[in-house]
């Protein structure tokens, strides 16, 4: 063995070490997080303290930088920590509500009414699902209820709505579908006791609540439910109010337009039919984000995103205007008009504002850890 051989191994031997160190430092953490998690169980404080996190990344950032170590590098390590530890110090949640007798989940066997009935189970509530072979004995399964959840796909929820005129009147009525204003609408006809519509900006692939925000669309009585939106605050969700129509107008940027540019393009690269492997060799990382966007929508249920672009009473007019816009810009190409092109850049650049400074920093860790994955496929 050279002496360069020899002086690598001996620094290679150092690193395992101090790896080793690292992982036995993360089970530590991890064994007081989750004593951290007891503690919070037993109060009912929530698991996510924004305030608390940004003072740990400060502390943990000037530290870094007073050795001589890169903030950056500090901040993305304890990030990542921090999540994990999140997702595993709480098994059990306190009830915020021991008086409730029943949750009924209308949907419960679904991908997001699963989510829903685990997160009630680990507070301890009693929580029936109903499914759709179960209405025969629904009038025995409301009976007792306080809380019923309405999480069926949105083609079926105006119609499993309009069957829960025969509530217990001090039952709460809640939705957890992506549009607001009909299912509220309806659950504010068919019950004359608590109401309030809630749509969670989460997939069913969320391991919880955590960081994740749910729309509250507020109803009728909302005393009533206060302890619903203080439970799902103590699983660690924010919670943003709105107005149903407030709701359903974003969301036709947020889910349709973008959901339905998305599939146009999954579709056009479907008829065109380049070779996908090529694509991602000679793909830039921030691309191959984009590409893994429109993967992930075709690796899911088309049914869902059908409900989504066709039941928002919005969408169509969107979507049209959205189309004539593609259709000026790609003129501008046939014209060969960069004088245009570079105007209308700068225009939209200016309506954008700080913001698309601060994706260029967002966006840069992403980058990296899509560039780290790309190269560990290839390994």
């Amino acid at each position: 063995m050279s002496e360069t051989d020899e002086t690598l191994s001996k620094l290679r031997h150092r690193i395992d070490d101090v790896d080793s160190q690292l992982i036995q430092l993360l089970k530590l953490r991890n064994e007081l997080t989750g004593k951290v998690g007891e503690v919070k169980t037993l109060t009912g404080m929530p698991i996510y303290v924004p305030s608390r996190e940004s003072e740990m990344i400060a502390a943990r950032r000037e530290q870094a930088e007073s050795i001589g170590l890169s903030p950056d590098l500090a901040e993305d390590v304890l990030r990542r920590v921090i999540r994990d530890s999140y997702r595993t110090q709480h098994s059990n949640y306190r009830c915020i509500n021991p008086d409730i007798n029943k949750v009924v989940i209308i949907g419960g066997g679904g991908a997001l009414g699963k989510l829903f009935v685990r997160l009630f189970e680990q507070s301890e509530y009693a929580v029936t699902s109903l499914e759709k072979d179960d209405w025969a004995e629904a009038e025995e399964i409301f009976k007792d209820a306080d809380l019923v959840i309405v999480a069926v796909p949105i083609k079926l929820t105006i119609s499993v709505i309009e069957k829960l005129s025969n509530l217990p009147k001090h039952c709460i009525l809640t939705d957890i579908t992506s549009v607001k204003n009909e299912p509220l609408e309806a659950m504010l006809k068919v019950h004359s006791g608590p109401v309030v519509g809630l749509h969670p900006m989460f997939g069913p692939d969320s391991p919880g609540m955590i960081k994740q925000v749910v729309v509250v669309c507020h109803g009728r009585e909302p005393d009533k439910y206060e302890w619903l939106l203080e439970q799902m605050r103590t699983w660690g969700a924010v919670l943003h109010e709105s107005s149903s129509s407030e709701h359903d107008s974003a969301m036709a940027f947020i889910q349709v337009m973008r959901h339905f540019s998305t599939f146009v393009y999954g579709q056009h690269l479907k008829e065109e039919d380049p070779n996908l492997s090529s694509l991602l060799m000679f793909s830039s990382p921030i691309y191959r984000l984009e590409l893994a966007m429109v993967g992930r929508l075709f690796a899911q249920e088309p049914s869902l995103y059908a409900d989504i672009i066709f039941n928002n009473e919005e969408s169509l007019a969107l979507l049209k205007r959205f189309h004539e816009r593609f259709g000026e810009a790609l003129q501008l190409v046939e014209d060969v008009d960069k004088a245009s092109f570079v105007k209308q850049f700068n225009d939209t650049k200016k309506w954008f504002g700080d913001y698309a400074q601060q994706c260029l920093v967002d966006s840069k860790q992403l980058l990296l850890k899509a560039d780290d994955s790309q190269l560990l496929r290839k390994n």
